[in-house]
Formats: C-alpha cells, structure tokens, sequence
C-alpha cells in the first residue's frame, strides 16, 4: 500500500482500534435496511428496529415487500422518522421489483455504474446510503464517505471544509488502493474515531491516536 497521509491514517487507526467488524448484519438484504434506518439516528436504535423485524419474520425482501408502508413504519419505530424510512424502505423495495423483477441476486451481482445509478433513482437513498449499500451488501469498491470522514480530514487539512461527497469520495479512490475490505474496514475506523475522538463539540485532540498527523 503506497505511503500517503491517508494510508498513514489508516495504519494508526488500525492500530489503535483494531478490525472493527463492520457493517454487523447477517445477509446483504439486512445491511440494505440498516443503511436506510441508520439515516439520522445511531446504531443503538437501529439494532433495536432490525430485532422488531426479525421477531416479525419480516427481514427478507420476500416478506417486506408485502407490507405496507404503516406496517413496516410500526415495527422501525426505535430507529426513528419511521414513517419517511418506511416509505423510503418500501421505494427501495419497489425498485428492485420493477428494475430486477424482483430479484435482489440480480441486483447485487449488478455492475457497479448500473447499481448506483439504480439506487441514487430511489427517493429518500442519497449518496451516502447507496454507497454503503454498495459497499457492504454488494462488496463493490466504493469507499463511503459520512460526516466523521469529512470532519476529520478537515480538522487534518486534508479536506476542505466545503469539499462536497464526490470530492472527498475520490481523494480516497486516489489515495488507497482499491479493495473492498480496506475500505470497509476504514470507513468503520473513522466512524469509531469520530464518536470516541474527533467529536463535533469537545473533541478529544490530547487523546486522539491522530494527534501530530
């Protein structure tokens, strides 16, 4: 991997942290509806709405696709907005059906361009969210960038704080090499750095495994 202040990042928070894991879910369709519930909410809740739907036997496209928006809206009320992530659940649903026929294989074993194309198309899944979903339920090498990311870099003079996704998106594409689990395993280090470290108010620059970077 060449030497560059992003793999050099990489390397201290892998050190500090340690593999991380992510995403947690037990097939890909479940780590597509976590990337829609975790949409302005934390984890935590999140967990709590992917039970909901497993004690209903609902976690398979084959049963979701046949509730309605205010059934599934009542079973993801922990993750919060459950009502618009109801609806967004079920457009992304919708898509698959009329772009796959219904297939989600088909979509996962889709080429990269085609599936984002698909899945920015769906109302309520921007950029960030088809992007984990790319990454983590279809293993396809695109790094996902989030608030922590663009946080961290800024505070390090490696992004400018007006970079938008697409910018700082490709200084990672130019900087890593590409391989999914790199970027899977990064993306979840900076997460973990901006929760423990690099927090919006009060962060923790004395402590932080990136400090003199």
């Amino acid at each position: 991997m060449a030497n560059n202040k992003f793999t050099e990042i990489y390397s201290l928070l892998h050190n500090h942290f340690g593999p991380q894991g992510w995403w947690p879910g037990d097939s890909p369709f479940e780590v597509m509806v976590g990337a829609v519930l975790t949409q302005n909410t934390n984890w935590v809740n999140v967990r709590k709405a992917i039970n909901n739907l497993k004690e209903a036997d609902a976690l398979s496209f084959s049963r979701l696709s046949t509730l309605s928006v205010g059934e599934i809206a009542q079973l993801i009320q922990p993750s919060g907005y459950f009502n618009l992530k109801a609806q967004r659940l079920q457009n992304l649903l919708r898509m698959i059906i009329d772009q796959y026929n219904g297939k989600l294989e088909l979509f996962l074993e889709e080429d990269l361009p085609a599936a984002r194309e698909a899945l920015l198309s769906v109302k309520g899944i921007g950029p960030e969210t088809a992007d984990s979903i790319l990454l983590y339920a279809a293993n396809h090498p695109i790094f996902v960038v989030d608030t922590y990311t663009h946080r961290i870099f800024s505070r390090h003079n490696l992004a400018a704080e007006e970079s938008d996704y697409y910018t700082l998106q490709e200084a990672f594409h130019d900087k890593l090499p590409v391989q999914v689990p790199l970027y899977n395993e990064y993306h979840a280090l900076i997460v973990a750095l901006g929760k423990e470290f690099c927090r919006k108010k009060n962060p923790q620059c004395e402590q932080c495994p990136l400090q003199g970077v």
